[in-house]
């Protein structure tokens, strides 16, 4: 009788052990902030073309946010975002190199953030939506 139910205790903890390891990353992931991923927008500076960009927001182990910059239609990749900072529903970033920041704000459904580009003296509205 012992034997039967020191086995069921260890298959017990087997299957607890097992659901609660699938769990955790699962939580884990319900806490990225909103703002982690990738946001596609369209920059209008009237007379001259439009300009898609790309931002990407990820999140380093210690909590930290970070992000590059895309313009594919320059074929321009990879501009590194030197300051971001994320307070729901406020997003503000810059970076250094292309003389450039945005303040936005998220709507409650975590799929766009409406604000305003300023670059080289410019001042541009601009959407980001969450891509897919």
């Amino acid at each position: 009788m012992k034997k039967h139910r020191a086995s069921s205790v260890g298959i017990w903890l087997g299957l607890t052990m097992m659901l609660g390891l699938g769990i955790v990353p699962a939580v884990m992931r319900a806490q990225e902030p909103p703002i982690v991923g990738v946001w596609e927008g369209t920059l209008d500076p009237g007379a001259r073309p439009k300009q898609r960009i790309l931002v990407r927001i990820s999140r380093a182990g210690d909590g930290s946010l970070s992000g590059t910059i895309d313009y594919p239609d320059q074929s321009t990749s990879g501009i590194l975002i030197t300051a971001i900072t994320y307070k729901e529903p406020t997003l503000r970033f810059e970076s250094r190199s292309i003389q450039g920041s945005y303040d936005g704000t998220m709507n409650k459904e975590h799929s766009e953030v409406t604000g305003t580009w300023k670059q080289g003296g410019a001042t541009l509205n601009l959407i980001l939506k969450r891509t897919p």
